[in-house]
């Protein structure tokens, strides 16, 4: 149980103590610096430990915004500080001893300017000699919300009169919904959903349980999908609308709650993708069961989904620094935002997550699963065309220098293989052409003889060449403006080959065989992008490897296309879509469990999901 350290004389009437009991903290009175080195000492090190001054008075939100939150090391808010297991406690341990080797009450190490405490409150003495030795203290934004340490009786009285006047369960309920979302999440899930998120954290349940009911019912809504019945596809739509509701409600109950996590962020995002993509599926066999064969499309809509999220996830890692990018787009971009209608507009043109799932949920139920593909894939086609073509802008008008953490970040994403990596040790030293021109280059050279000759030697002859062309690319540091986009054209190349090679076989279980292995595949390369946010580093390079990288299985594919017969065929893209998948999920689970045990910092996503 974490433990608060209780420092001072309460005021008369100070509910402080009970506050901090129902925070979960084992509450310990003390009276001077000393003591509280003491019980710190005695306390748990695998626990979190907090300081606080017994004459606080403010709401309740605001000590859980300050002691309770995973994601920060050290935290603080007027008369409170805490510190998390590590580091934190580290830092602390050192601030409480120079607090006694300074004999009490006022301490002697540099303060910065301006940071001077309007009362002697231990709690914020530590927080400032935190910051004076270049510490990173989280201090939360309380908004209308007082925390507050009172010079006396009269101050007492305002303090908890301001308290009064704002209803803390109410800014709780509201902060729980994101500050910048899409217009359907924002309109027409938000206003309700975030009360579910209440009611589910007064049940005790958690964020990770939630997720996993909107999967179940995801997977549920695929399989009425699957039925290929007006009244499945109807069924399916609903229930489609139900689990991107439970999707919201998961993010608002860790806002709510405060229960972040590793491990809940990594099955948010991939629960995403799963949900999304098991529908296609279900729409797809629906659509079977009718006689009609729109796996092609299902994929198609996969693929451009897929490589629309690595254009977001290449360009946002590209620009990290985005306070140092002076581009003239992006400041007429922020100009946009600051009127009304064009943010809404704007953030519906890109159809993100609540738009998308309300437009497939609709067109499921009320049109057919070709009907529902059609509009998908002309809807996002133009979304990433607008949202490409404006980053194209930014980053040819962009003055700042790129980093080395984003060149390290886009050679990760682009999961070059052994073969890539081979040819770029022989190739060092030769020209330096302009990686996104090579890579561009090579994706269509084989996506193009893929689609002119299908499996012949010709199309291996190419595949060859995209080896060559994409271990050109990435000779060098991706820290062109435009290297970004490489990536991208990475996925784009290597899905499509196989999205028109198994078109090309013309059997039974091709495409559905196609769709696997790109499923596998995308999961592999989401894995990364969530790795990377979680500031985990990508996967370790034997995995990369054993997949063979993207331009090894390019190759792969285009060689068994070439070697074996259409049924053949099939049986080898279903043995390497299995393959891919048991290797990838194998580590990728092992990984993220591991984190999660081994007290891995917590992360949570507030931006807006394409």
């Amino acid at each position: 149980m974490p433990t608060a350290i209780l420092t001072g004389q309460p005021f008369p009437g100070s509910s402080i103590e009970s506050d901090l009991r129902s925070l979960g903290f084992d509450v310990r009175s003390v009276r001077d610096v000393a003591d509280t080195e003491t019980v710190l000492a005695e306390s748990s090190c695998g626990e979190r430990v907090a300081v606080v001054d017994a004459r606080f008075v403010g709401h309740l939100h605001a000590l859980r915004l300050g002691l309770t939150d995973p994601r920060f090391p050290l935290a603080a808010v007027p008369g409170a500080v805490t510190a998390q297991p590590g580091a934190g406690r580290t830092a602390l341990t050192r601030v409480l001893a120079r607090e006694i080797s300074d004999s009490g009450d006022t301490p002697k190490t540099p303060r910065p300017a301006g940071s001077a405490v309007a009362v002697d409150s231990l709690a914020d003495r530590i927080a400032l000699a935190l910051d004076a030795d270049g510490v990173a203290v989280h201090r939360p934004e309380l908004g209308s919300l007082t925390a507050t340490v009172p010079v006396d009786t009269e101050a007492r009285d305002e303090a908890r009169q301001a308290v009064e006047a704002v209803d803390d369960e109410a800014v709780r309920l509201k902060s729980a919904v994101k500050s910048r979302d899409g217009f359907f999440t924002t309109f027409c899930v938000s206003p309700y959903s975030r009360y579910l998120a209440r009611w589910c954290a007064r049940r005790g349940l958690t964020p990770n349980q939630v997720t996993t009911a909107s999967l179940l019912t995801a997977l549920i809504a695929a399989g009425c999908a699957a039925t290929g019945s007006r009244a499945g596809f109807v069924t399916a739509g609903v229930l489609l609308l139900v689990s991107f509701v439970l999707d919201c409600t998961d993010g608002q109950l860790a806002r709510y709650s405060l229960q972040y996590s590793t491990l809940g962020a990594w099955l948010d995002a991939t629960f995403d993708r799963a949900k999304e993509y098991a529908f296609y599926a279900g729409l797809a066999l629906g659509a079977a069961r009718d006689g009609d064969d729109v796996w092609a499309l299902a994929l198609g809509a996969m693929i451009l989904q897929t490589c629309r999220h690595v254009v977001d996830f290449s360009f946002n890692e590209a620009n990290h620094d985005a306070t140092a990018n002076t581009s003239p787009t992006a400041a007429l971009s922020d100009r946009l935002d600051g009127v009304g209608w064009t943010v809404w507009a704007r953030r519906m043109i890109v159809l993100p997550i609540g738009e998308r799932w309300a437009l497939i949920a609709v067109l499921t139920a009320l049109t057919t699963p070709r009907t529902t593909f059609t509009v998908l894939l002309i809807g996002c086609g133009f979304a990433a065309t607008y949202t490409t073509a404006g980053r194209v802008l930014r980053s040819l008008t962009r003055k700042a220098q790129r980093t080395e953490r984003a060149t390290r970040a886009l050679a990760d994403l682009a999961d070059s293989g052994p073969l890539a990596e081979l040819l770029s040790r022989a190739a060092r030293g030769t020209a330096d052409p302009a990686a996104v021109t090579v890579a561009l280059s090579g994706a269509v050279l084989v996506v193009c003889s893929a689609t002119l000759w299908g499996p012949g030697w010709q199309t291996v002859l190419c595949g060859l060449g995209y080896v060559l062309t994409s271990s050109i690319a990435v000779l060098r540091p991706l820290d062109g403006p435009l290297d970004w986009l490489v990536p991208p054209l990475f996925r784009a190349a290597e899905y499509g080959t196989v999205l028109v090679l198994a078109g090309k076989a013309e059997v039974n279980g091709a495409l559905p065989a196609a769709f696997g292995l790109v499923a596998a595949v995308a999961y592999h390369h989401y894995d990364t992008v969530y790795r990377i946010r979680g500031n985990a580093g990508a996967p370790p390079r034997w995995l990369v490897r054993a997949s063979g990288g993207h331009e090894g299985r390019t190759l792969v594919v285009v060689v068994l296309a070439a070697l074996l017969s259409a049924s053949q065929f099939v049986v080898a893209l279903t043995v390497l879509a299995v393959a891919v998948a048991l290797l990838v999920l194998a580590e990728s689970i092992r990984y993220w469990v591991t984190a999660h045990q081994g007290g891995a910092p917590a992360v949570h996503d507030e931006g807006v999901p394409a």
